[in-house]
């Protein structure tokens, strides 16, 4: 006997929820000071004058680690929000978290985090970005309505 349930589906679906939870709390960091962060101004400050990116940059950081994670919890623009996160995580590696080598500093021994955090979230956002959101995603409810017309380029699922 066969499901109806499609496991593929349930997959993307946990994917994109553990993906954009886990983002989305450094995004809270940086955005609202939760979680012992810093807050939007330091954060865009530390982003301006210590890594040299442009505020701009600095504000589109901040805002797809927060509210586009709640955008691709749901499922809408999944493959776009998924190409920023690996964006922004190997951005992270290289202007930050490289110097350190792979390991997380779990023992403090190191002066900063490695970057095994970051490639995990890299595989798991290519997943989304690579199937799209899945069955049960914004993006595939619009598609079924017919609200939304199917694109291929890294827009819908």
């Amino acid at each position: 006997m066969k499901s109806s349930i499609n496991t593929s589906d349930i997959a993307l679906l946990l994917t994109r929820i553990f993906v954009g939870g886990i983002v989305f709390a450094h995004g809270a960091q940086k955005l609202f000071g939760w979680f012992a962060g810093y807050g939007f101004n330091a954060t865009a400050d530390y982003f301006v004058e210590t890594i040299g990116l442009p505020y701009l940059f600095a504000v589109l950081i901040i805002l797809a680690e927060s509210v586009g994670m709640i955008v691709l919890v749901l499922g809408l623009f999944s493959r776009i929000l998924s190409a920023s996160v690996i964006l922004i995580m190997l951005g992270a590696i290289i202007t930050e978290h490289g110097q350190f080598g792979f390991f997380m500093n779990w023992s403090g021994s190191q002066a900063g985090e490695g970057f095994e955090f970051h490639l995990a979230i890299i595989a798991l956002a290519t997943v989304i970005m690579l199937q799209g959101a899945g069955f049960y995603s914004l993006d595939s409810y619009l598609l079924r309505k017919g609200w939304l017309i199917q694109r291929k380029l890294l827009l819908f699922s």
